[in-house]
């Protein structure tokens, strides 16, 4: 649902030419700004709705169960810098409504979890709450990316209420293990430091690290299971259910 509020960038009408320059008015300039602090805001509401889920399993799971499957939650919200650089490459265009459906990662919650069958269990746990739908879901664990990268990612819609009504906000979810974790933070140092041209040599030892940490997540996972005595679960058929749901979509 959109905003009323917000429709797209109004294009201000410049206060004068200066020789060859076009200058903006101070106001003009504001009104541009509020309407991204405020489009802005609305992720924000959606990532603290997300984190506040998570929080509520993680306290019940404490008390209730005696073990807490999440080990860390961290968020972001794009910069507008990094907002404008996206939709200028992208091409989006102004409207707020088309950014917002082009442009799905603007608000993103990271969620590491101890083992993979916690992964699955998480990503049931949330999306299964009826206030969330699930626009689209990547299981890079089942079928990791060819450079070795694991992780479950999902674009999940939850509802923001604000003085001028609902907005259903995206936002990306990551789930992934702390090995997942570990390699992917090192991999990203990897390629900003040699700005994405790594030498082939690099990209072979990643994809043996990645191999490395995926064999050390079996393990743990494992003698998990012999301490505590549960079996280890797969990927769930209610994530293949949800894939499926969202491909016919």
């Amino acid at each position: 649902m959109s905003t009323p509020a917000i429709g797209a960038f109004e294009t201000p009408e410049p206060a004068g030419p200066i020789g060859d320059e076009i200058t903006i008015s101070a106001s003009a300039l504001k009104t541009i700004g509020d309407q991204m602090q405020r489009f802005l805001l609305e992720y924000r509401f959606a990532m603290q709705e997300i984190e506040t889920k998570l929080a509520i399993l993680r306290e019940e799971f404490l008390h209730m169960h005696e073990y807490n499957p999440i080990e860390h939650v961290s968020s972001r919200v794009k910069t507008v810098d990094s907002l404008v650089e996206k939709i200028e490459r992208r091409g989006v265009g102004t409207d707020f409504d088309v950014i917002r459906r082009e442009i799905q990662d603007i608000a993103g919650v990271r969620v590491t979890c101890a083992f993979i069958r916690d992964v699955y269990r998480l990503f049931d746990l949330l999306t299964q709450q009826d206030d969330i739908t699930v626009l689209e879901v990547e299981d890079y664990i089942e079928s990791p990316k060819p450079n070795g990268y694991k992780s479950l990612h999902t674009i999940i819609s939850v509802p923001v209420y604000l003085s001028t009504g609902r907005v259903d906000v995206p936002v990306e979810v990551q789930f992934r293990t702390i090995a997942m974790d570990f390699w992917a933070s090192l991999e990203h140092k990897i390629y900003y430091k040699y700005a994405r041209q790594v030498p082939e040599s690099l990209i072979s030892e990643l994809k043996h690290a990645a191999d490395t940490a995926a064999e050390l997540d079996t393990r743990m996972q494992r003698l998990h299971v012999q301490v505590h005595g549960e079996q280890p679960l797969t990927a769930p058929l209610s994530l293949r259910a949800v894939q499926e749901q969202v491909h016919r979509a």
